[in-house]
């Protein structure tokens, strides 16, 4: 109420004292982390995916969709928040070296061109070389890019193939590690018969692009029967493991 009335003082426009304050609160804004396993279709597991859950202090039982507060927030934020990502994962890198897993860490288009302008998160990333930083939006290079430039930071996955800017134009781009299809896809083409041929069409074409396909969003034991009888390298979804608390990241299951 204060800062309002100060502003009131001096004569700035009703509009741009709630847009400070909007500004206030997603700066407020408060962040836990969790994770989600990724399974390969053997059952081992491949990876983890970091799971920002985000709340305000105002209300600190409802949570806020990680998407809305990263598009509100600036990119420097969106740094601040990867570098809180690595630092917590950089103290738990016996665990990944021990079972040789990997670790998946979501950044924007933006984000991650801005960390090529970061020289203490550049050194960090090299420290961690079993981390990998995957996209939740295709990267549309600028024209003075080019793909070793984007792979400085190590190899890159997709995220949610099938819906946004994540399509096959994508893949002509940049070159992927692993790509991961979104569940709406993977829901869609298992209706029909027609449609599950396609999908292993659809992934042997993807695999000439990348090293692997991982399906997300798997929910029941029909869902996983298919995936793991499918061109597809892995898997995660409820039915594999609900997000779980970094700080049972050492009780995590191996191999189901």
């Amino acid at each position: 109420m204060k800062l309002k009335q100060d502003i009131q003082r001096l004569s700035i426009p009703e509009a741009s004292i709630e847009n400070l304050q909007e500004h206030r609160y997603w700066l407020q804004c408060e962040r836990d982390y969790t994770f989600q396993p990724i399974y390969r279709t053997d059952g081992s597991l491949m990876a983890i995916e970091i799971l920002t859950v985000v709340t305000h202090p105002s209300n600190p039982g409802q949570r806020i969709a990680p998407d809305r507060y990263f598009a509100e927030v600036p990119v420097r934020k969106r740094l601040d928040v990867l570098e809180e990502q690595l630092l917590m994962l950089a103290s738990k890198q016996d665990f990944f070296r021990q079972h040789q897993i990997l670790a998946s860490v979501n950044v924007d288009g933006p984000t991650l061109l801005a960390l090529r302008q970061d020289e203490t998160l550049q050194k960090l990333t090299e420290t961690l070389p079993w981390t990998r930083f995957e996209l939740v939006e295709h990267v549309r290079l600028p024209q003075d890019s080019s793909f070793a430039s984007m792979c400085e930071f190590g190899p890159l996955w997709l995220d949610d193939f099938g819906t946004g800017m994540a399509n096959f134009s994508a893949l002509s781009e940049v070159r992927y590690d692993y790509i991961k299809v979104a569940r709406d896809l993977f829901i869609m083409l298992r209706q029909t018969p027609e449609g599950r041929n396609l999908f292993t069409l659809l992934l042997q074409l993807m695999n000439r692009y990348c090293q692997g396909v991982i399906v997300e969003g798997i929910e029941t034991l029909e869902e996983w029967r298919d995936v793991q009888s499918s061109p597809a390298a892995a898997a995660q979804g409820y039915f594999l493991s609900r997000p779980v608390s970094m700080n049972n990241l050492e009780n995590v299951i191996i191999t189901l």
